[in-house]
C-alpha cells in the first residue's frame, strides 16, 4: 500500500502509462508511480481520466475520491470485489448474529468515548474528560443506554461551546467536521471492500438509504482524530488550505499495537481486526489506536 495522498485541484487529464499515474495540465506533465499512492482526491470537476487508469488504481487498492462543484467529497470509486473469497465473506456477513454485533458495537463505542476523553484531557478539560471515562462501565451491549449520545453532548459542547449543535448546517465547524469525516469514511469503505465485505450491512447502523452502514459503524473510534485537527483550524469556511489540512490527516502517524503507523495503515490494521473479532466472536481481538496525540501532532505534514 502506498503512502502518498495526491490531490488534483485544477484542470487536468489523468491517464496510466507503465505503472505511473500521468497528470497532464496546461503547464506541465507529472508522473507518480501507482505503488506510492494511497489516496487520490479529484478535487476539480474539470478533470478527465481514463477507465484504464481507474482499473489500475483499483488493482493497487488506491482510494479514489471525487468532489463536487464546491470541492466537497461527493463519491468514490470502489471495486465490486476486493478479495478472492468475497462471496464467502458476504455470506457470513449476512449471518452475523445480533449478539456478536451488539458486543462489537459496545467495544467500538467504549473506544470512541475513550478517544473523546483523551481529546478533552489534552485540552486541559479534566473534569469533562473524567466524566466521559465514568461512562465507560455504563456502556451496554448495543449501547442500549445511549452512552454514546450522552458523551457526545458533553464532548462537543465543551470543545466548541454550549450553543454548538451537530445539526447546525450553517456552522463552519460542522462543515469542517463533515469534510474530515467524509475523507475518513472513504478510506474505511476501501478497507471493508478490500477485506471482502459489504459496506451496506452494518453492526448498529441499519438505514435502508445508507450505502455505508458498516463503514459508519467501524469508523467511530477514528473520529476523535478528525475532531482534534478541526480544533486547530480557523473556522473561516472550507478554504483550500483547510481542506488540504483535513486530507493531510491521512499522512499523519498514530500508535497502534505499540508501534507508529501512518493513519491509513493503522486504519487497515484496525478494520481487519474487527472482522477477525466478529469471526472468532471475541471483541478483545480488536486492535484500537492508542490516542497518543503527542505523536500524532508531531507528524502533521501533508
Amino acid at each position: 500500500m502506498g503512502w502518498r495522498t495526491v490531490i488534483i485541484s485544477k484542470t487536468a487529464k489523468l491517464d496510466y502509462k507503465m505503472g505511473y499515474l500521468v497528470v497532464r495540465s496546461n503547464e506541465e506533465v507529472n508522473r507518480i508511480h501507482l505503488s506510492e499512492i494511497n489516496v487520490l482526491v479529484i478535487e476539480s470537476t474539470a478533470v478527465s481520466l481514463t477507465a484504464y487508469l481507474l482499473v489500475e488504481l483499483a488493482n493497487q487498492k488506491v482510494t479514489i475520491i471525487f468532489c463536487d462543484q464546491k470541492r466537497n467529497p461527493y463519491g468514490q470509486f470502489i471495486p465490486l470485489y476486493g478479495s478472492h473469497n468475497t462471496s464467502d465473506r458476504i455470506r457470513k456477513q449476512t449471518q452475523w448474529t445480533n449478539e456478536i454485533k451488539q458486543v462489537i458495537w459496545q467495544s467500538i463505542i467504549i473506544q470512541k468515548i475513550r478517544g473523546q476523553s483523551t481529546i478533552l484531557r489534552y485540552r486541559g478539560m479534566t473534569s469533562e474528560a473524567d466524566k466521559l471515562m465514568n461512562y465507560l462501565p455504563q456502556v451496554e451491549p448495543g449501547d442500549s443506554t445511549n452512552r454514546e449520545g450522552h458523551a457526545a453532548k458533553v464532548y462537543f459542547n465543551r470543545l466548541f461551546g454550549n450553543d454548538f449543535s451537530r445539526a447546525d448546517t450553517e456552522n463552519p465547524i460542522n462543515a469542517e467536521l463533515n469534510y474530515g469525516y467524509a475523507i475518513l469514511l472513504s478510506v474505511v469503505n476501501r478497507e471493508i471492500v478490500s477485506n471482502g465485505y459489504l459496506t451496506q450491512i452494518g453492526l448498529h447502523h441499519d438505514n435502508m438509504f445508507n450505502e455505508f452502514n458498516l463503514s459508519c459503524d467501524i469508523m467511530e473510534p477514528f473520529r476523535p482524530y478528525i475532531d482534534y485537527v478541526v480544533l486547530g483550524l480557523e473556522h473561516n469556511g472550507l478554504t483550500k488550505e483547510i481542506k488540504h489540512s483535513l486530507v493531510g490527516i491521512l499522512n499523519r502517524k498514530v500508535i497502534i499495537e505499540k508501534r507508529e503507523q501512518y493513519f491509513t495503515n493503522a486504519l487497515a490494521i484496525y478494520v481487519k481486526s474487527v472482522f477477525d473479532a466478529i469471526e472468532k466472536m471475541n471483541s478483545t481481538l480488536i486492535k484500537y489506536p492508542d490516542y497518543e496525540l503527542s505523536v500524532y501532532e508531531s507528524n502533521s505534514d501533508v
